[in-house]
């Protein structure tokens, strides 16, 4: 498979989003999140995106030209409009005022509404991590989950990420989807032709099923089982209730070019240590992660991204020929 440089993948993916009715600035974001959700491993919001993105923008399904709006309704608390655009620039746009807002006020939050696919949910609370903010995001999805003990799909998968600085180091982060996998890796599977193992996901009569079209056509497995599915309940009312967003049995997928704009949404905290919790937090957090790492076998959450991230600016971006066909082929239209 060949090898791409950040600038070359970022540029075949713009290429491929301005030939399908989006903008340069929001082809420019979008480009920059599913590139570095490739380079962090997080290939189910990467690249194999695109084709979808396009075609979704291409159909009107999203609006590529969206330039999203924030209002503060509150002292700290921000409405950020997506406009039925990608995610992407109105996170962009909501990291920016929180982070802003946080250094005046210690805490800050953004509902993020009329939104889209968010990507690697932990990338959103690193940039906050960097800035010296504990930092939380809320993600809600179309339906894809059934409520513990039912059949029908109703919940997102519903990632929830944490992001926290620490003293001379890069940002630990913690990205999860509440169901037992993300279902962009079944997405990428079925993509590429692939099984996926017992256990991830069931087909439209509540069956273990491995054929990846299948699980897509059925539901995912809550993680956790009962408590997953309460989780997810929690997140739909956080990340769509707070924002007036659809909560994921009203939003139409994220995968195909039909229907109405998806209209989810996303909720993002931020707590600006140096107010909150001062000069003493950093040593803290060093204290607790030395004694988890002080043991035989531990490894903090999220540290294989900062490898990949080296390896890739070392040895370029894997990625298939198909794909790149793929993207290619979009952008000659």
């Amino acid at each position: 498979m060949p090898n791409l440089t950040r600038d070359e993948a970022e540029a075949l993916v713009g290429n491929a989003l301005l030939a399908s009715k989006v903008s340069t600035k929001n082809a420019a974001s979008v480009a920059r999140a599913l590139v570095a959700a490739e380079i962090d491993g997080q290939v189910g919001h990467g690249l194999s995106r695109v084709g979808s993105y396009c075609a979704q923008s291409a159909s009107g399904k999203v609006d590529g030209h969206a330039v999203p709006m924030a209002q503060r309704t509150a002292s700290a608390f921000l409405r950020v409009d997506a406009a039925n655009g990608f995610a992407f620039p109105a996170m962009e746009l909501a990291i920016e005022e929180v982070a802003a807002t946080a250094l005046e006020t210690g805490i800050a939050a953004a509902a993020i509404t009329r939104s889209h696919h968010c990507g690697q949910a932990g990338a959103h609370v690193e940039k906050l991590a960097e800035r010296g903010c504990v930092s939380m995001l809320f993600a809600n999805t179309p339906k894809a989950m059934a409520p513990w003990g039912g059949n029908a799909p109703i919940f997102g998968t519903n990632p929830i990420a944490f992001g926290t600085p620490q003293a001379g180091e890069a940002p630990l982060v913690i990205d999860l989807s509440l169901s037992k996998v993300a279902r962009g890796k079944v997405m990428a599977a079925s993509k590429r032709g692939e099984d996926i193992p017992v256990g991830w996901a069931l087909d439209s009569d509540g069956n273990d099923t491995t054929d990846a079209k299948t699980a897509l056509a059925g539901s995912m497995v809550p993680m956790g089982d009962a408590k997953g599915a309460a989780l997810a309940l929690m997140v739909e009312l956080l990340a769509a209730g707070l924002g007036g967003a659809k909560f994921g049995n009203e939003a139409a997928s994220f995968l195909s070019a039909e229907g109405d704009a998806p209209g989810t949404g996303q909720l993002l905290i931020a707590f600006n240590v140096s107010k909150t919790a001062g000069d003493g937090y950093l040593a803290r957090v060093g204290d607790l992660l030395g004694a988890m790492l002080g043991q035989d076998g531990v490894r903090l959450p999220g540290t294989k991204r900062l490898a990949l991230r080296e390896a890739a600016e070392k040895d370029g971006i894997t990625v298939a020929q198909a794909v790149i066909d793929e993207i290619g082929r979009i952008a000659a239209g």
